[in-house]
C-alpha cells in the first residue's frame, strides 16, 4: 500500500524588483518554489511588448510571478528575500535600469499577502533598515502579461551576456552565501 502524500496547494506571489532577469535568478534557486515567471503587470495596455514597455509608456513594471508551495516555504519569507536582493530605497530604477518598469512593487493577490507586505515594510523603516525611505509600492496584483519566451531563463540561457556576467551573477552569489540553507538541493 502507498503511503498518503498530501497535494501540494500552490501559491502565487507578484514581485517587481527591478529587472526581471535578476530576480527570477534569484527565486528560481529557493526551496519551495515551483515556477517563476518573468512578465508584465500594473499596466494600461492589454498584451503588452517588451519593446512597448521599456519604453516606460505603458506603465507596466517588469515583475515575477512565483508560484509556491507555502508548506516549504511562506510569503514572510519571500517578502524578505525580496526586500535583501533589490533596493528599495530606489525609485522607478534599479541601478543602471531606470524608468517606472523598473520600480520597486508587490502585488497582492490576497488581503493577507497586503497585511504582512504592510507590516513588513513597517518593520523596515522602523528598524531604519535602509539609509532612505522604502519606496516599493504596494498595490492588488492586475492582469498578469508573461513576457515573451527569450525572457524566460535568461541567465541560464544567456550566461556570456555582459549584464549576467556583470549584474546578476554577483547579486545571486552574495544571494546564495546569506540564504544558502534555502537554496534548492542538487539531485
Amino acid at each position: 500500500m502507498n503511503a498518503y502524500k498530501k497535494p501540494v496547494i500552490p501559491r502565487t506571489a507578484i514581485f517587481a524588483g527591478g529587472c526581471f532577469w535578476c530576480t527570477e535568478a534569484i527565486f528560481k534557486q529557493l526551496d519551495g518554489i515551483l515556477e517563476v515567471i518573468p512578465g508584465y503587470t500594473g499596466g494600461q495596455v492589454p498584451h503588452p511588448t517588451y519593446e512597448q514597455v521599456v519604453t516606460g509608456d505603458t506603465g507596466h513594471a517588469e515583475a515575477v510571478m512565483i508560484v509556491y508551495d507555502s508548506e516549504k516555504i511562506g510569503y514572510d519569507r519571500l517578502l524578505e528575500i525580496f526586500f535583501a536582493t533589490h533596493d528599495p530605497t530606489q525609485l522607478n530604477r534599479q541601478g543602471n535600469d531606470v524608468g517606472t518598469q523598473y520600480r520597486s512593487a508587490i502585488f497582492f493577490t490576497t488581503d493577507a499577502q497586503k497585511k504582512l507586505a504592510e507590516a513588513y515594510m513597517d518593520f523596515l523603516e522602523k528598524n531604519r533598515v535602509f539609509n532612505r525611505p522604502v519606496v516599493t509600492q504596494l498595490e492588488p496584483a492586475s492582469e498578469f502579461w508573461p513576457a515573451e519566451d527569450y525572457h524566460k531563463n535568461y541567465l541560464e540561457n544567456h550566461p556570456e551576456n555582459p549584464y549576467c556576467q556583470f549584474v546578476i551573477m554577483p547579486k545571486l552569489e552574495k544571494f546564495r552565501k546569506i540564504y544558502g540553507e534555502l537554496l534548492k538541493k542538487e539531485k
